[in-house]
């Protein structure tokens, strides 16, 4: 295949695609708007799924070293009562089929199995657009650019190559998190690591919930979730972190101090994220030279498959363009046949679950699920 793969984006399902390209001797470009790998934060724990995630890495062969940041133990599972008491509690036996791991770990491992070079970082995308002869332009924010005539777009929510294809834009759902981090939380606050216990907590009730995550060592990661409007969190000043966390936290007055310590003794400053997704159902027409992964194809509401189902994707795309090396439009079209089905359920399954979550049945939903999932091995 003479055909080089340009891909926007270095998340997890662009670099799952670069190796899976590289693995069958395909050469690819992927183009990312951060300055380096360490550039920031890549986010908390995944549990990656033995039909998707764990799919894509066997066919990046990289199963191997997935193993090795495996976290153990966290794939314990807890809810709680706003006033403490456990309602549900499932340890880690070891027998679990959904390992946990750090995406900043998983997203390194893919870093380090592609050549040199592979990755460009510090290249923001500042426009797109389809030339005469068939090709794309890709422009950057540093004043360069470069023409390409198989584009994949991995670069998220807010993709700068999904135009190309959808005019589908992402809308909010209602619902933001606020997200906190408690670090040697064992020592400095056993209470709340007491609480969180040995993987993810879920303190649910109608409409709002505390949901938190021990990382590695004694890292608690949380979600406070609230269905909100936008409005509501701009009368919020972010850039205070004290008045924002205690404006959070009053929201959940008369709860048990060792879960409102999760807000109230964080120890970065509290981000805001805004839920957005794309219809369920999003799909487009085909467009010679260029597709979609990840969240750019299909962001739904947070339901734990995200992250996997972006490294299928590219695991996917990979394998039909190895497949098809003298024919990209084959390879496409087969690629988007299986991609559009496959993404409808996942994202008609997430908004069932957010309804569990914070739903009016909410938390026994959340709990008859694990029920059910636990009885189903």
């Amino acid at each position: 295949m003479t055909t080089h793969v340009t891909i926007i984006g270095a998340g997890l399902g662009g670099l799952t695609l670069a190796r899976v390209l590289h693995v069958h001797g395909i050469a690819s470009t992927v183009y990312e708007a951060e300055s380096s790998p360490v550039a920031r934060t890549q986010g908390g724990m995944l549990d990656i799924h033995e039909h998707n995630g764990r799919a894509a890495l066997d066919a990046a062969g990289l199963t191997e070293e997935f193993r090795g940041i495996v976290l153990e133990g966290r794939e314990a599972t807890r809810s709680l009562a706003p006033d403490g008491t456990v309602l549900f509690d499932e340890p880690d036996d070891g027998a679990g089929t959904r390992p946990e791991a750090l995406r900043g770990e998983l997203r390194r491992i893919l870093l380090e199995s592609l050549p040199a070079g592979t990755v460009r970082w510090d290249h923001k995308v500042s426009g797109v657009r389809a030339l005469d002869d068939g090709g794309y332009e890709l422009s950057f924010a540093d004043g360069t650019s470069v023409v390409t005539n198989l584009l994949v777009g991995a670069d998220g929510a807010w993709s700068r190559v999904r135009p190309l294809l959808s005019d589908a834009t992402p809308e909010c759902v209602g619902t933001s998190y606020v997200e906190t981090y408690l670090f040697d939380a064992d020592t400095r606050h056993a209470a709340a690591a007491k609480a969180v216990g040995g993987g993810a907590m879920f303190a649910l009730v109608p409409g709002k919930g505390i949901q938190a995550h021990r990382e590695s060592g004694g890292t608690l990661h949380t979600y406070v979730a609230l269905r909100r409007p936008q409005e509501w969190f701009a009368d919020i000043d972010f850039g205070d972190s004290a008045t924002a966390a205690a404006r959070i936290a009053r929201e959940f007055d008369g709860w048990a101090p060792e879960l409102t310590a999760l807000i109230t003794d964080g120890e970065t400053a509290p981000v805001l994220r805004p839920l957005h997704t794309l219809p369920s159902e999003h799909r487009w027409d085909r467009v010679p030279g260029v597709t979609l992964l990840g969240d750019a194809a299909h962001l739904m509401i947070p339901s734990g498959e995200g992250a996997n189902l972006a490294m299928y994707d590219g695991a996917e795309l990979g394998k039909a363009i190895a497949a098809h090396p003298d024919d990209v439009e084959a390879a496409l079209t087969e690629y988007e046949q299986a991609l559009f089905p496959r993404s409808a359920a996942e994202a008609a399954d997430a908004v069932e679950l957010y309804e569990l979550m914070l739903g009016d049945n909410a938390p026994q939903g959340l709990i008859d699920f694990f029920t059910t999932h636990g009885q189903e091995g």
